[in-house]
């Protein structure tokens, strides 16, 4: 073999890329194997966006959003009287943030739905990131997108009604 390429099976490299092929044009070069991140790397960006969720609720842990002055009141609350879909969330993280289930519940149930699927998406990006699996996509397909809208329109819309005071803030 002294003048020849030798052809090398991508298959046999566990993290290789097969070259072209031999062809017309000539002998098929060696396959280029891929360079994987490392695991830091690959936990920076899940990392990031857990410190600042962190962030965000030792703020709002730490600052009473019962208390007047220290946030904005709601622009729809404010100028039409009926509670939004948010209406309650701060109070609702406050209480989260303090380990007071009940009393989250009670300021903005859907909030706190959310604060378990955002937990959920987090553990999965962690987990795959961690054995350096792909990122997990969220893709929502237009039933279930239809139906989650259709879950927060339902929530805002009972809020506002008196039979649906328990889920007023």
């Amino acid at each position: 073999m002294s003048g020849e390429n030798q052809q090398v099976d991508a298959s046999s490299t566990p993290d290789a890329v097969p070259g072209p092929q031999a062809g017309p044009a000539g002998p098929a070069l060696p396959a280029v194997p891929v360079q994987r991140a490392s695991r830091a790397r690959r936990l920076a960006a899940p990392a990031l966006y857990l410190a600042a969720a962190g962030a965000a609720f030792a703020y709002v842990g730490a600052v009473d959003p019962n208390e007047p002055g220290h946030y904005p009141v709601c622009p729809l609350l404010r100028l039409t009287g009926v509670l939004c879909p948010g209406c309650g969330g701060l109070r609702s993280a406050h209480a989260f943030a303090h380990g007071d289930l009940a009393a989250a519940f009670g300021s903005n149930a859907l909030a706190v739905v959310g604060y378990f699927v955002f937990a959920g998406f987090m553990a999965l990006w962690l987990v795959r990131a961690f054995r350096g699996g792909p990122v997990p996509r969220i893709v929502l397909r237009p039933a279930l997108a239809w139906a989650v809208g259709a879950v927060v329109l339902v929530f805002a819309v009972v809020r506002n009604l008196s039979f649906g005071s328990a889920l007023a803030p």
